[in-house]
């Protein structure tokens, strides 16, 4: 099913994959109000479906999968309302994190600045070799803030560094090399490699894959003993689930299993 708004295209398809696409070429996919918002709602959405078991971010053309905030003035990106503690960006951040849907990146060309952050909540991404990676806030004065919460936690402190104190990019391979992505794929088996990833994570248990990203989630910011302690708990709960059931059923009768999602 493909339903189109201005700002971004959704598609579900019937195996679990939802991909969702940047649709703002002309702007290279920069991010305006709009296109965040509706960012923030198609990942609250499928976080409430059972029926989606993975997401693609991808963009349209092949220059740019984001270029950062739009900064046309008319854009309102950097509209901020001193009455709300929060703002749409950092929402979408907030949203992204507590979705339970595991989220492959398509990186189909530069990566930037607040694109970086969209890249930040990917779970895995596969990269154009043509693709460029940076953080280049310092050069038009201000700085990589929200990006940085989390995608600092992805990358080596020096390197981090790096990027936000000169501006620099990083090609596809230095990405891969930092942990930024998982592959690099030609621009011919790019797709394939992305429908690869995702296909095999939509043959997993979606219950298992739902529970697991949670726990992954909320264990990020605990201590090593208070996580012991989580995942503890965690790995007597799994058994109880209809998947874990079934997973250990088909195994015993060297069998594929058949997952509900419950």
């Amino acid at each position: 099913m493909m339903s189109t708004s201005e700002d971004i295209l959704l598609s579900r398809e019937e195996d679990g994959i939802l991909r969702l696409t940047l649709n703002r070429p002309e702007r290279r996919n920069a991010l305006n109000e709009a296109l965040i918002l509706a960012l923030t709602e198609a990942f609250a959405a499928a976080s409430r479906s059972p029926s989606v078991q993975v997401i693609v971010l991808s963009a349209t053309g092949d220059k740019a999968f984001c270029a950062g905030a739009d900064l046309n003035p008319n854009a309102g990106t950097f509209g901020f309302d001193y009455a709300s503690p929060t703002t749409a960006y950092a929402e979408l951040m907030r949203q992204a994190r507590r979705g339970t849907v595991p989220v492959i990146g398509r990186i189909n060309g530069h990566c930037l600045a607040g694109g970086m952050g969209l890249l930040a909540i990917c779970d895995m991404a596969v990269a154009a070799p043509t693709a460029k990676f940076g953080l280049p806030e310092v050069k038009v004065g201000v700085f990589p803030m929200q990006v940085a919460a989390l995608l600092m936690p992805l990358m080596s402190a020096r390197k981090f560094a790096e990027m936000c104190y000169t501006g620099e990019f990083l090609d596809a391979a230095e990405a891969q090399a930092a942990g930024l992505v998982n592959y690099v794929a030609d621009p011919a088996g790019l797709d394939a490699r992305v429908d690869r990833l995702a296909a095999t994570v939509a043959a997993r248990s979606p219950t298992a894959i739902r529970r697991g990203k949670h726990a992954l989630n909320a264990m990020a910011g605990m201590t090593p003993e208070q996580a012991i302690a989580y995942m503890e708990a965690q790995i007597g709960l799994m058994p109880m689930t209809e998947d874990a059931q079934e997973g250990m059923a088909a195994f015993a009768a060297k069998r594929a299993p058949v997952w509900t999602g419950k």
